[in-house]
């Protein structure tokens, strides 16, 4: 991962309006929708109001009244794989939707309306790892960054960046800056100069009963305190707490198997 705080306001809080190709939502579907809000309000602090209603039962997550994030509830016969989905905003959707398909990547849901709120699609890029798009109406994403309990930065899984990374360019005007280094396959995503995400390339190392993933960064007080919470509440640790150069990292799972990372950034 790169360092992305200069995405965040003074005071922590995001753009009203994220520009177009940035990262503004992650949302999450899973089997027990009340479970998994306990779960995450207890991990992260998170409280939760109903939201649009389309794709079936849906809350949004906020943190002292505003938005951070999304939980649905998947019907009881689609077993998908409970995974952070990362949403990219666009101006078009439909636009980014059909750019997407024309370079090799795929469209499963939408484009649709999400009542008043926006318009989104639900696709997967040409290694299979799924992503979003929303075009903003009356919620823009993401209403705050930079504190604890908000998404601090999304990294592609994958098992090489080259390939990948000329499509997330395509589709949504990335500039890259690749990590030059003879054992370390890293591209960073760029907007207007600073980087939004990252795409790293693991080889064989990628798990192999997961294939080509997001991974979403949420950003802790204490890293070692969130592990021994989110043991306590059911999840589990998939890699323990290090050091990095951007802070202490550690990759978690939610009790349902929804993989994610807890960060504490450097100073």
């Amino acid at each position: 991962m790169t360092d992305a705080r200069g995405s965040t306001g003074p005071h922590g809080e995001a753009p009203a309006r994220h520009a177009p190709g940035t990262p503004c939502w992650v949302s999450l579907m899973v089997h027990g929708l009340a479970a998994t809000e306990e779960f995450y309000g207890a991990l992260f602090g998170w409280e939760f109001r109903p939201g649009p209603q389309q794709l079936g039962p849906y809350v949004r997550a906020l943190l002292d009244g505003r938005e951070v994030a999304g939980i649905g509830q998947l019907p009881p016969d689609r077993h998908l794989p409970i995974a952070w989905t990362p949403y990219f905003a666009s101006q078009n959707a439909d636009l980014t939707a059909e750019t997407a398909r024309s370079c090799g990547g795929t469209i499963g849901v939408g484009p649709l309306d999400a009542a008043d709120a926006g318009r989104l699609a639900i696709g997967s890029d040409p290694a299979g790892a799924v992503f979003g798009i929303w075009q903003a109406a009356a919620h823009f994403g993401t209403a705050v960054s930079g504190i604890p309990g908000t998404p601090a930065w999304n990294e592609l899984l994958i098992f090489e960046t080259a390939n990948v990374a000329k499509f997330y360019r395509a589709v949504f005007g990335y500039e890259e800056e690749p990590v030059v280094s003879a054992d370390f396959d890293y591209v960073a995503l760029h907007l207007g100069g600073r980087p939004v995400a990252g795409i790293h390339g693991l080889g064989q190392a990628l798990p192999r009963d997961r294939g080509p993933h997001w991974v979403t960064y949420f950003q802790v007080a204490d890293v070692d305190d969130a592990l021994d919470q989110l043991v306590h509440l059911g999840g589990h640790v998939l890699k323990p707490a290090h050091d990095t150069a951007h802070g202490r990292v550690a990759t978690v799972a939610d009790p349902e198997g929804a993989r994610f990372a807890l960060l504490r950034p450097t100073d």
